[in-house]
């Protein structure tokens, strides 16, 4: 599958924005670990955002930056979103309140319940009525999702806006689902070159060894979340050199992505 990435997003502990993140993987400044902050969505409306929650203003956060690095209406751009385990402090609230006298689920936590409700709040925001995909794949989902854009693009010939997110989960969920590093990655993704074009990708299957980073802090941050494992594509964008990273898919699957900058 052969497409063009004309925007990117990126929110990671100390990597806030493309234009940052790209210079941290050039080696043109040190990564410095550093929290994610609480992004207020821009798109919202104000009832929206105040019902907004971590995961959710995680994923408009790296959204709103490749749509305003991008040259064309939001609303003309199809998505799919790729979480592994949605909003996480949702389930743990509801959990527990379950498990309380009374049961009272908080209406609020009812409704950002489903795995869906980030590309929801996306398609009112944008006003949106073309194709969204949501979906899941444990820690292959950044893949699973770069699969699932690449496809949709080729097929509908659409502009597709990927974007893969993942809070860290409260105790007693992180015990078991060990995700580390919250983070959140956006890439736009489209059929034809165009003058924002950042570079062409060619995707894969592939029987290769997934691609690391050679810096050993980054490399921690890479195994440590979902939208982290799109660090070695990252970096071979930021560096505008051509060449081919592979990221784990599920299982024992793997896609190969190819990168000619343009």
């Amino acid at each position: 599958m052969s497409l063009f990435v004309d925007a990117i997003g990126v929110a990671m502990p100390g990597l806030d924005g493309w234009p940052a993140t790209a210079a941290v993987l050039r080696g043109d400044a040190s990564w410095i670990a550093a929290a994610l902050s609480l992004h207020a969505p821009n798109l919202l409306p104000p009832n929206e955002r105040r019902r907004a929650t971590a995961a959710v203003r995680l994923a408009f956060k790296v959204a709103e930056e490749a749509i305003a690095a991008s040259m064309l209406p939001a609303s003309g751009i199809a998505s799919v979103f790729a979480s592994s385990d949605a909003d996480t402090d949702v389930i743990h609230r509801i959990c527990t309140a379950l498990a309380r006298d009374g049961r009272t689920v908080s209406p609020t936590d009812f409704h950002n319940s489903v795995h869906n409700a980030a590309p929801g709040y996306w398609s009112i925001a944008i006003q949106s009525r073309l194709p969204s995909v949501s979906l899941s794949a444990w820690d292959g989902v950044f893949a699973a999702g770069l699969n699932e854009a690449a496809a949709l693009v080729m097929v509908e010939r659409l502009p597709v806006l990927l974007v893969c997110y993942d809070t860290t989960p409260p105790e007693p969920l992180l015990a078991t689902r060990g995700l580390a590093a919250a983070g959140g990655v956006a890439f736009l993704l489209v059929p034809v070159r165009s003058a924002a074009t950042i570079a062409r990708l060619i995707v894969t299957p592939s029987t290769q060894s997934e691609s690391v980073i050679n810096d050993t802090a980054l490399e921690a941050l890479r195994l440590a979340g979902t939208a982290t494992r799109a660090l070695p594509l990252l970096q071979q964008l930021a560096g505008r050199e051509p060449g081919r990273v592979v990221i784990a898919a599920t299982g024992s699957r793997c896609i190969a992505i190819d990168i000619e900058p343009c």
